[in-house]
């Protein structure tokens, strides 16, 4: 067998000391001598064949136009590590098969902070803050989603004046999506592409979706509380500028918002933002400097 064929070779590179994620699209993910590489097909703006570092890597994120092989699939388990099949720039996430990370920390201190009901609220607390830029007094989660729920809804009129967008109020059916105003349409649209952003986020980091501190129900719930915190200066920015474009435009609004999406994602490094994000909401800088206490009361 060739040396290093399928991932026999002893070589790992602990995830902590990785590049992080690596974007792949138009290829085939493959094996060639033992070694990983991305063929890309003549659909591709560049065609050719590139080796890829699969060690050195934390995550791939394989794109559309994109296939992988099963000596691929084979080789990053081996090296733990992860692949993702998403949407364009990330705003879609369809899968990513669990290939049991090296670290187990992230999860823990999530366990650790979610099973503690002070440490827990304390945890929402910090969360708020966040996303409404000041710490409040309330440590009842109701009122606090009140107090939220009512600064979004002044926040959805103030952003719609900002892009010059006829706002009418935020109407969902969830058994209908698109039977609402553009607007309205461009604001669901925008949040999904947001949230398959916080999966990748989540998942990069081996988290654990189901464990939310704001969010409770949703087998996704940790992925929720992420993409909260991007809401107003991410999803609504997204959303209006698409909803402008589609006064000028006859392209569906569910395409302007993926194309503005994907450009911002790009742009302004929203997932490894969003991994920061993660790191501080669990506050890992005290499990990393052996802090035992809570900080955020």
């Amino acid at each position: 067998m060739l040396k290093g064929r399928l991932g026999l070779e002893k070589a790992r590179i602990p995830h902590a000391d990785r590049h992080g994620l690596l974007w792949l699209s138009r290829g085939e993910l493959c094996v060639i001598d033992g070694c990983l590489h991305f063929v890309r097909g003549k659909d591709s703006l560049t065609p050719g064949i590139d080796q890829i570092p699969h060690q050195s890597v934390s995550m791939i994120l394989l794109g559309p136009g994109s296939s992988v092989t099963h000596d691929a699939l084979r080789l990053l388990a081996r090296h733990g590590t992860l692949l993702a099949a998403v949407g364009e720039d990330g705003v879609r996430s369809y899968t990513a098969p669990p290939l049991l990370p090296d670290r187990s920390d992230v999860a823990r201190r999530q366990a650790e902070l979610w099973g503690n009901q002070r440490r827990r609220i304390s945890v929402a607390r910090h969360m708020y803050a966040l996303r409404l830029g000041e710490h409040l007094p309330h440590r009842d989660l109701d009122t606090l989603r009140g107090i939220e729920g009512s600064r979004v809804k002044a926040m959805y009129g103030l952003m719609a004046n900002k892009y010059g967008i006829t706002w009418k109020g935020r109407h969902y059916d969830r058994a209908n999506p698109n039977a609402t105003d553009i607007p309205n349409q461009a604001i669901n649209h925008a949040a999904t592409a947001v949230q398959a952003a916080a999966a990748i986020a989540v998942q990069a980091v081996a988290a654990l979706p189901p464990l939310g501190f704001i969010h409770e129900d949703s087998g996704q719930s940790f992925v929720l509380d992420i993409a909260d915190l991007y809401r107003d200066s991410m999803t609504l920015s997204i959303a209006f500028t698409a909803a402008k474009q589609a006064e000028k435009s006859n392209e569906p609004i569910d395409r302007l918002v993926r194309r503005e999406a994907a450009m911002v994602f790009r742009k302004q490094g929203v997932i490894p933002s969003m991994i920061d994000s993660i790191q501080t909401v669990l506050r890992m800088d005290e499990v990393r400097h052996g802090a035992g206490h809570d900080s955020h009361t």
